[in-house]
């Protein structure tokens, strides 16, 4: 796979990530921490983008799902972080960096 759409395809998964886990996130504070209905409006638009963004990938659609769950894996811990305050330990670095490892091997490595 071209180095250009290595970086795109980094990008449409980082991108359905934000979209996934932001999404998500406004439908749960709408119904676990009583937010005005508008979140969750919000959350269940933004849900229906993260659907569309996968298609962008360059692969099939089993592979796609199968490393973004890698993707989806780190980038829930780094909202964990930033947006609920809740530090990552080791455990969850080594994790994220193990779920990544397959990331890489799914999408990209050279196949005959």
């Amino acid at each position: 796979m071209p180095t250009s759409s290595i970086v795109a395809s980094l990008f449409y998964f980082f991108l359905a990530g934000l979209l996934e886990i932001g999404g998500g996130y406004l439908v749960w504070i709408w119904l676990k921490d009583g937010k005005p209905l508008s979140y969750g409006i919000a959350g269940f638009v933004i849900l229906m983008l993260y659907g569309i963004v996968p298609t962008l990938q360059p692969v099939n659609f089993g592979r796609v799902y199968a490393a973004y769950g890698g993707v989806f894996i780190v980038l829930s811990i780094l909202w964990g972080w930033k947006v609920d305050q809740v530090k990552p330990d080791l455990y969850d670095i080594i994790g994220g960096a193990v779920a990544l490892v397959g990331v890489l091997i799914i999408m990209y490595w050279p196949r005959t």
